[in-house]
């Protein structure tokens, strides 16, 4: 669904937003089975926790960076409402989706308890304005229920928290408990927020509860100081199948040239399509400005 203009305005003023049913039905239900592709479902690790061990190392020992084995998981990340929503929120269109990363959380797998603390430390190398230019949204697209047991995100609002220096990063434990609300929500909701936003984790406290998210992020193209994940780091991984399924908007989302920019020539032409099998070049033959 199209995050309404509400919302966004309510990220303006407070810092974020909860957008019940963001995901049609069966996005949603796609979505959810392309999980197991990658983590085991709740009722096969609860019935041996010790087998999957993996999970215990740290919170975010599950975590797993895009892209996925699923189109159907890989497609949410760059779903038309999300990026309609980050354009209008940003007031551009010159957009960079800077971080796409699957989470699943067990309970008693791991204290996901976290401190109080703004996106900004690890996102970028400065520190947010005040004026608002320059901003980040980040999202969480939930896949499961989170209810008050599933370690739902807690928030500040912004009127409570933005006396708060941005310096030190963590406050302590415990910190603004009072003024902490939590994101609660059904699968297919969307939480949205910026990175100046005081917030943390909360552990799973419900027995055999599970929660899995995807977190998806975006910026201005050219904000330099910015960013999370490194592409062509990536590349090497699951790309080749990828890029070929992606319009070539969905590419200019991650930075990949775009038609009539210099980089391409017929030596460049050839070898980007010998490395992505299947993927249409004719847009990128054209000369003259780029169109979406």
């Amino acid at each position: 669904m199209r995050v309404p203009d509400g919302a966004l305005d309510q990220v303006r003023e407070e810092g974020f937003a909860l957008v019940e049913g963001f995901l049609a039905p069966d996005e949603l239900k796609l979505a959810q089975q392309a999980l197991w592709l990658h983590f085991p479902k709740p009722e096969d690790y609860f019935a041996d926790p010790a087998r999957h061990a993996e999970y215990a190392r740290s919170q975010f020992a599950g975590v797993e960076e895009f892209p996925y084995r699923s189109w159907d998981l890989n497609r949410l990340a760059f779903h038309p409402d999300l990026v309609d929503a980050a354009e209008r929120y940003l007031g551009t269109t010159e957009l960079h989706l800077y971080k796409v990363e699957l989470w699943a959380k067990y309970a008693g797998a791991s204290n996901y308890d976290q401190p109080l603390h703004r996106d900004y430390g690890s996102h970028s190398l400065v520190v947010p304005r005040h004026d608002g230019r320059y901003q980040q949204l980040t999202t969480f697209i939930f896949l499961s229920d989170v209810t008050e047991e599933d370690g739902p995100t807690r928030i500040v609002p912004f009127g409570r928290g933005k006396d708060v220096p941005f310096s030190p990063l963590y406050l302590e434990f415990g910190a603004r408990a009072d003024d902490e609300v939590s994101a609660v929500g059904t699968a297919g909701s969307l939480l949205v927020y910026r990175t100046d936003i005081l917030h943390r984790g909360s552990d799973l406290t419900g027995a055999g509860h599970a929660r899995f998210s995807l977190l998806v992020d975006f910026q201005a193209r050219g904000t330099t100081w910015g960013g999370k994940m490194a592409w062509p780091k990536q590349a090497p991984h699951r790309w080749a199948k990828l890029m070929p399924q992606c319009t070539v908007r969905e590419r200019d989302l991650f930075g990949f040239p775009r038609p009539g920019d210099e980089y391409w020539n017929e030596q460049t032409l050839a070898d980007v399509a010998a490395r992505y099998p299947g993927m249409d070049m004719t847009p990128y033959r054209q000369t003259g400005p780029w169109r979406r």
